[in-house]
């Protein structure tokens, strides 16, 4: 029988994000709405005895939940890329994106039929800025989505 896998350096840098971050978010105007400013709250977890980080997000805008999402990400045993997928209230059936550390920055990025996108996750002390970049069908560049500047909340660390 075959040694279960076991958690390594791979899991343990992913395992930066456990713990509840909050911040404020700042959309641009798209097909989707408005842009304009909101609220982000995360909670990040081990997950499948440490092989998974398990994400929760809402964000609030108006004093209202207005979009809801559950991220899972684990680290592909063969190249030590990290494996996201996204779920969200906007119902796209998710495909993995692929994510990449350079220092402390981890890059994702995935093509849908609706384009491509870039995730960027940006580590600075106990906050991260995290940046949606999309470009659509037809677009030679991305632009910016969004971006969010998170911090740890210390009283509820996991």
């Amino acid at each position: 029988m075959k040694d279960l896998p076991q958690p390594g350096p791979a899991h343990e840098r992913l395992h930066r994000f456990v713990g509840r971050w909050s911040g404020t978010e700042h959309m641009a105007p798209t097909q989707w709405g408005p842009g304009g400013t909101a609220t982000g709250r995360t909670s990040c977890r081990r997950a499948l005895g440490g092989l998974a980080l398990i994400q929760e997000y809402e964000q609030e805008k108006d004093g209202q939940i207005v979009f809801r999402g559950h991220g899972v990400m684990l680290i592909e045993p063969d190249t030590q890329d990290v494996l996201w997928w996204w779920f969200d209230s906007m119902g796209m059936p998710p495909s993995p994106a692929r994510g990449h550390w350079n220092d402390d920055v981890l890059v994702f990025e995935n093509t849908t039929p609706m384009g491509d996108a870039r995730y960027t996750y940006a580590l600075a002390g106990d906050g991260y800025r995290f940046t949606i970049e999309n470009r659509f069908p037809g677009q030679t560049d991305f632009a910016e989505f969004m971006h969010g500047d998170y911090i740890r909340d210390q009283s509820m660390r996991e």
